[in-house]
């Protein structure tokens, strides 16, 4: 699968990103599409942008997203949307007290619309992206709306209340619409040194990253209406730092991997959340910055053997983002994490591939099909 990367939040500026424009995607679309097939690649996760698709409340403007859902048509593109990805409307914050209904109407209004260009294909939505991220970013740090400290539970609660009712909207507007989550995959440890107390706090804050999928199932917060219906499919996301220890925060380095006692191996995490839902799982994102690319992709074609050779409903991988993307906050500086290097210039359209990366790639591939 190849992402593109939809973020449209306010940053920790307080500046409007449009990622989708920034990066070329939507003016390139096109060419986006038909360059996948050298990749052998259909399907692609894209975003509505809600924010750009709701400036007045309860009125939508539909017509960059008609043109995604028109392009992927043509060209024979599956594509997984995300609702809400990291943006809302500027009127809005999770902890407005209209959120949750203003979530659930934009719901019904994408099934409606989609359905009116599209009424046959399978329909797969993620309803927020990152529930855990996104309520530490904004409840936590003051990483983008509502820009709080020490509120990222209460951030994430209100975020699940309009996930749950969201599911509900979908279901309502379109029964055979497929749900897949995307949450953080990570591994949090105590240092070394750590106390008793210090090694069950790093115990807890690992834990922690399952509280959206639990919210969800009904196994935590009951009166959110949680139920096991709404666990469809579970999407992941896996970087390069994606475990660390609690405190001090140190990275734990991928390249030593299981060298270091307290690093744990990507099969070994996507199999012991698999074990707590026992449903089809997804790698919803994963991606290298600069050079080591290559060696990552191989790491995760290794992983990724062990998680079919397990027997597991292993389902696909996301490149995310396929196409160099900026930073949300210092826009002048690109991640050079896709597959395409390119800095976007509307007059100089185009992608420049990155070879070793591609190259990589379809090695990984052709291995994992044997």
């Amino acid at each position: 699968m190849a992402g593109y990367e939809c973020a449209d939040h306010l940053n920790a500026f307080g500046i409007r990103v449009d990622l989708v424009n920034a990066t070329g995607h939507l003016p390139l679309i096109d060419m986006d599409y038909s360059n996948l097939a050298s990749l052998k690649m259909a399907t692609v996760r894209e975003g509505i942008r809600w924010s750009k698709v709701e400036t007045k409340p309860y009125q939508y403007d539909w017509s960059e997203v008609g043109k995604i859902i028109q392009a992927g048509k043509t060209n024979k593109i599956q594509q997984v949307w995300d609702l809400c990805h990291f943006g809302y409307p500027d009127d809005l914050t999770p902890l407005h007290p209209q959120f949750t209904n203003r979530f659930v109407a934009i719901c019904t209004a994408f099934v409606q619309f989609y359905r009116s260009i599209d009424p046959d294909s399978t329909l797969i939505i993620t309803p927020i992206n990152e529930v855990s991220f996104l309520s530490w970013l904004g409840g936590e740090v003051r990483g983008t709306s509502p820009y709080c400290t020490n509120q990222g539970w209460e951030v994430k609660y209100c975020l699940m209340r309009a996930y749950i009712k969201g599911i509900d909207a979908l279901k309502a507007a379109d029964p055979l619409v497929r749900i897949l989550t995307t949450e953080p995959l990570i591994n949090i440890v105590p240092c070394t040194a750590a106390s008793f107390e210090e090694s069950e706090i790093a115990k807890n804050l690992h834990e922690a990253q399952f509280q959206v999928t639990e919210i969800l199932c009904g196994r935590m917060c009951p009166e959110l209406g949680g139920s096991e219906d709404y666990l469809d499919i579970l999407g992941y996301n896996f970087y390069f730092n994606n475990q660390w220890t609690a405190e001090p925060h140190e990275y734990l380095d991928w390249k030593i991997g299981e060298l270091n006692p307290k690093f744990i191996p990507l099969h070994q995490l996507l199999i012991a959340a698999y074990q707590k839902y026992n449903r089809p799982i997804v790698l919803t994102e994963t991606s290298h910055p600069k050079e080591d690319r290559p060696l990552w992709i191989k790491m995760i074609e290794v992983e990724s053997q062990k998680i079919l050779q397990a027997g597991l409903p292993f389902w696909g991988i996301c490149w995310y983002p396929i196409v160099n993307r900026p930073d949300w906050d210092y826009l002048h500086d690109w991640h050079y994490a896709g597959i395409w290097d390119d800095v976007y210039d509307k007059d100089l359209p185009g992608r420049v591939l990155h070879t070793p990366s591609a190259e990589a790639l379809a090695e990984a591939q052709k291995n994992l099909n044997k």
